[in-house]
């Protein structure tokens, strides 16, 4: 690609950047607003209040995001994994898109900089361009799967806290969505993760005529094992009239029962884990160091004697 033709395209992509920041920062919080069709801000849980520059970057990712095709099943499949990770907004899977699409252009632009900058032929440009895009594309589904993983684990380890704190309100005499509500209130600084589903969930059960649905809901959220299993505790219950106070307390007992069993597994699994490193890194080291210097000490006594 000759010089020119890099100068043209840099020319244009500053100006494109320049125009879309101009709209973003200027144009659009210049629109004139009727004070009598002031809308408000939608009521959505994990919302956060955003300063006005990442606001704006935000709304520009959603835009692309708006912009770009896609069927409804890979909508629906995005959501969920933002709705694992916790991020609920109304236009968060728009905005994750619009993010996939730019961190794609920037891996491009970079192995586009890397052919010019090694002198490759414009044929040779076309395929890292594309295996770079395509590995920005990528990138973000990754690093979004490891958040929703981390974040269901701190769900999984908040429950038992939360079991007991449900545990407490229902011998208090309140009842199933009262305890919710008030587990949520005390795990907000300690398991805001967890709070937050309590939050959600106590929501849709006001809003759902179905109970049933509402806690499904909850499960299908969670994504694990022990969150179907809470789930079905409180279908069970509901459905068969038990008792629901100690029902909770004999769960979270097997749930701190099984959260020990396996710290001592993970534990035990420590000494077999250990046996690479020890062997390929630690055990050479230690050889090195012990025998090195007499190693070296014998190599010189070799060479005297065979000198003389």
């Amino acid at each position: 690609m000759s010089v020119p033709a890099l100068l043209i395209l840099f020319f244009m992509f500053t100006a494109a950047a320049v125009s879309a920041a101009g709209y973003v920062f200027v144009l659009r919080p210049a629109r004139p607003q009727p004070a009598q069709q002031e809308t408000p801000a939608p009521a959505v849980l994990n919302q956060p209040d955003l300063p006005l520059a990442q606001a704006a970057v935000l709304d520009m990712f959603r835009l692309i995001g708006d912009a770009m095709p896609g069927t409804k099943s890979q909508q629906a499949a995005a959501r969920a994994l933002l709705s694992a990770a916790g991020f609920r907004w109304p236009a968060s899977v728009s905005v994750f898109l619009g993010i996939k699409c730019g961190i794609a252009l920037m891996f491009g632009a970079a192995c586009l900089w890397a052919g010019i900058a090694l002198q490759s032929g414009t044929g040779a440009l076309f395929l890292p361009v594309i295996c770079g895009a395509a590995f920005g594309y990528m990138v973000p589904d990754r690093v979004l799967e490891r958040l929703a993983a981390r974040r269901v684990n701190q769900l999984r380890r908040a429950l038992p806290a939360a079991i007991d704190l449900m545990v407490l309100a229902v011998e208090a005499g309140h009842s199933l969505d009262a305890a919710i509500l008030e587990a949520s209130r005390g795990l907000r600084v300690t398991h805001p993760a967890l709070a937050s589903e309590f939050t959600q969930l106590h929501v849709e059960l006001r809003a759902n005529p179905s109970r049933v649905e509402a806690l499904q809901n909850f499960a299908t959220r969670g994504r694990d094992l022990e969150l179907r299993k809470f789930t079905n505790l409180l279908l069970d219950t509901d459905r068969f009239g038990t008792s629901l106070g100690p029902a909770l307390r004999t769960h979270a007992r097997y749930l701190r029962t099984r959260f020990r069993q396996n710290a001592q597994e993970r534990a035990r699994k420590v000494g077999v884990k250990l046996i690479f490193p020890v062997f390929f890194l630690i055990f050479p080291s230690v050889i090195l160091v012990t025998l090195g210097p007499a190693v070296i000490l014998l190599y010189g006594q070799l060479q005297v004697l065979l000198g003389q």
